[in-house]
């Protein structure tokens, strides 16, 4: 608004000047007396310079309407431009808040994938330790088994074995005579049982 007020002033100075340098020729010329130079004259002058100046403010004054909504127009894109510089600086501040945080959480993602990595690996060698621990259990388990079968087996042969031995002992000690004996022997005990 002083803005507008100085700009008034200065032009009602500039048209003011103006005037005056335009009726320096006039006044210069007073060695000649004319008929512009009589009283009449000089009244017809200060009428002609009361019109244009009367013009003039009225001109102004139907401008001034104008020259206040255009500095209102002003004034507002100017506060708009303040508000729209304050968002822009807000949003600068916030992104370059925003990178200097970024090396503390690419740290955190770097120490958290790191953490993450190694608690998989302890899981893992956790889960590889059970599965050693089942597989040698049972691997324990067949080799009782197993042990438990050959010493079956190794018994059925041992016996299988001694049958065949007794019986190839029998044979060569049971003669014609003694198959003789041992049959009265038996025989006798038939008949004792018998009484």
């Amino acid at each position: 608004m002083k803005r507008i007020a100085s700009f008034a002033g200065h032009l009602l100075g500039l048209v003011a000047t103006s005037l005056l340098l335009a009726a320096a020729p006039v006044l210069a010329e007073e060695s000649n007396p004319s008929p512009a130079d009589s009283p009449t004259g000089q009244v017809f002058r200060w009428v002609n310079f009361a019109i244009v100046f009367g013009l003039i403010v009225y001109a102004f004054r139907k401008a001034r309407p104008y020259f206040r909504s255009h500095t209102e127009e002003i004034a507002q894109k100017i506060a708009e431009g303040t508000h729209a510089r304050e968002a822009a600086e807000k949003q600068r501040s916030e992104a370059q808040a925003k990178l200097a945080g970024i090396e503390k959480d690419v740290a955190e993602m770097r120490a958290d994938a790191k953490r993450g990595a190694e608690a998989e690996a302890e899981r893992v060698r956790a889960l590889a330790r059970t599965e050693a621990d089942a597989i040698e259990r049972a691997a324990q388990a067949e080799i009782a088994a197993a042990e438990r079968a050959a010493h079956i087996e190794l018994k059925m042969l041992a016996a299988g074995m001694a049958v065949e031995r007794a019986e190839a002992l029998l044979r060569q000690e049971l003669t014609p005579k003694a198959e003789a004996a041992l049959f009265r022997t038996f025989v006798g005990e038939l008949e004792g049982s018998a009484n």
